[in-house]
């Protein structure tokens, strides 16, 4: 049995009846920080239901910047899509800390993982902006198109901000 705040403890809790527990479990896990990250993913993954995975997601989201890096190598490594949706949101939650590795993990030729890292980035909005206006201007032509397609779905600001890149590159060559 597992002593009642230990990280395995207040994981059970995040599928209390309570919403108020789960909270709580969540701050607390929070809290704990880099000891919980590896327990949290690993309950992300065997998550069966929305709910049992949307709270891990929470919990790793509120950690912040030390959760990215084994966040992105879940990511990579777990195929399941359910999986690799809501560590994406945990992804995009986390925000700004996240960009520069989300974009390093941008040039993959796993065509799937380009989607959800995307969606990650849009999640983010306006301080993913500008580093995926340089990818724009990378030789990679996969790094460009994936940085092109991201700015398109952000809309708004991003959609603007790519539109107004290709007109300068296309002022250059005139």
């Amino acid at each position: 049995m597992e002593p009642e705040g230990s990280i395995e403890a207040l994981i059970v809790r995040l599928d209390d009846a309570s919403l108020d527990v789960r909270h709580d479990a969540i701050r607390q896990l929070a809290g704990r920080g880099a000891d919980a990250i590896d327990p949290l993913l690993a309950a992300l993954g065997r998550a069966g239901t929305p709910d049992q995975r949307w709270y891990p997601a929470v919990a790793l989201a509120k950690i912040g910047k030390p959760a990215v890096r084994p966040l992105l190598e879940a990511l990579e490594k777990n195929k399941d899509p359910e999986f690799r949706r809501y560590v994406a949101a945990a992804l995009g939650e986390i925000g700004e800390p996240a960009v520069d590795p989300l974009i390093q993990a941008l040039a993959t030729d796993d065509r799937e993982l380009r989607g959800f890292i995307s969606r990650a980035l849009c999640r983010i909005g306006k301080p993913a902006t500008g580093a995926l206006l340089e990818c724009m201007k990378s030789d990679d032509e996969t790094l460009r198109s994936s940085a092109s397609l991201t700015l398109w779905q952000m809309g708004g600001d991003g959609l603007s901000m790519m539109v107004d890149q290709v007109k300068k590159e296309s002022d250059k060559r005139s």
